[in-house]
């Protein structure tokens, strides 16, 4: 008895590991371990006496492992279910949003920002699940309107759809994931088959109203952010972070200077190397080779969500799968721009290598639906069912 239930055991095991994306896994999995190591060579020179691991370290792996743990659960059940709750997804983010503006908190050196809900010793940062969400809800909302889409009140159903999180995010500080929710949706989009009229109309309203987004939407700190970019010797204060980066990323040449060894990294140089710029450390400690190896798991992981989404049988999976890899991609290029001092420092991690609880682990909740995806989509019985069925027999 004990060996027909180790065999339905492992039969069941083996079923799920074929119907799992385990190239997609892997690679997740390989980049928070990058990760992790370059979080904890760039915390190392805080740690004090006999601390082997810094809090940010322990918390990545935390984030990591729940994250990982989560995004198998969730490949478990039919991606169908979280669709058809897209109501209750779209109030809880919206709820979530809105207790920022009560309960919110924001960095020491942004007191007019909004971005952390603490729970005790217990931070989230409710725009990086609000991500996800929309995500889930953006796609449903294109599902519905598919037959129409192009004509102009679908258009500006979405446009409106799309507006209350960008506005909401922008709203509690946070500009820089405010620009990932527009390059999420312009993606999504795209992929649904939206005229490129549009995209053109919406690239000259931007431009039009840049002019007075500038006066009245960004803080004097911003701004300044952005003018540092062009007079680097008139706000050598502001651009400080960025030429400390540049300087640190252009020292480790093709093979980097060694793990745990970067001069500017070890010394504790670079403001926020564990967080948006962990892209530096990786330059200075493992040099051209680390930079373009991280750069392509990245790429690799959105490449993958996309083929997944291509090969599904539904518009709204296609677009939940293009919408996770606009998500990694987008804040792909954006962080590594500010790190270059191509775009000015917005506050944008880099997926599954910068510091961070929340954000580790609403990747992986994303990563999770593209499973479910790639498990639901084949023509075989669910793996859920079989647990189900060889642990009762």
């Amino acid at each position: 008895m004990a060996g027909n239930n180790m065999k339905k055991l492992f039969n069941t095991i083996s079923t799920f590991l074929k119907e799992t994306d385990l190239y997609l896994l892997t690679m997740c999995f390989v980049a928070s371990v990058f990760g992790i190591i370059m979080v904890t060579s760039a915390t190392k020179y805080t740690l004090t006496d006999g601390q082997i691991l810094s809090r940010e370290t322990i918390i990545m792996i935390v984030a990591v492992a729940v994250g990982i743990l989560s995004a198998i659960l969730i490949s478990m059940l039919d991606y169908q279910v979280f669709t058809k709750l897209w109501p209750v997804i779209a109030v809880i983010c919206i709820v979530l949003m809105l207790l920022l503006f009560k309960f919110g908190t924001g960095p020491s050196a942004r007191s007019d920002a909004r971005t952390w809900l603490k729970f005790g010793p217990i931070s989230l940062q409710p725009s990086e699940l609000v991500k996800i969400g929309f995500i889930i809800t953006f796609s449903v909302h294109i599902e519905r309107l598919k037959d129409k889409l192009n004509h102009i009140l679908s258009i500006l159903q979405l446009g409106v759809h799309a507006i209350i999180p960008i506005a909401l995010v922008a709203l509690t500080g946070d500009m820089g994931s405010s620009l990932v929710f527009i390059f999420i949706t312009a993606a999504m989009l795209f992929v649904a088959g939206v005229h490129w009229g549009y995209f053109a109309g919406a690239f000259a309203f931007i431009v039009a109203i840049a002019p007075l987004a500038w006066i009245y939407v960004l803080k004097q700190l911003q701004r300044d952010r952005f003018l540092a970019l062009l007079y680097p010797d008139l706000y050598s204060d502001i651009i400080y972070q960025q030429k400390c980066g540049m300087s640190a990323l252009s020292s480790g040449g093709f093979a980097g200077q060694g793990l745990f060894k970067g001069a500017y990294t070890q010394a504790g140089v670079i403001p926020e190397s564990k967080n948006d710029m962990i892209f530096t450390v990786i330059g200075e400690e493992l040099g051209f080779i680390g930079c373009t190896v991280a750069l392509l798991l990245l790429t690799l992981i959105a490449l993958r969500c996309i083929s997944v989404g291509k090969k599904s049988r539904e518009q709204s999976t296609n677009l939940i799968c293009c919408g996770i890899a606009a998500m990694i991609a987008s804040q792909m290029i954006i962080n590594v721009g500010m790190c270059l001092m191509v775009l000015p420092v917005i506050g944008i991690t880099l997926p599954f290598f910068s510091a961070g609880g929340s954000s580790n682990l609403c990747i992986y909740l994303g990563i999770g639906l593209v499973l479910s995806i790639y498990r639901h989509n084949c023509e075989r019985e669910t793996v859920n069912i079989k647990v189900y069925d060889s642990l009762r027999k």
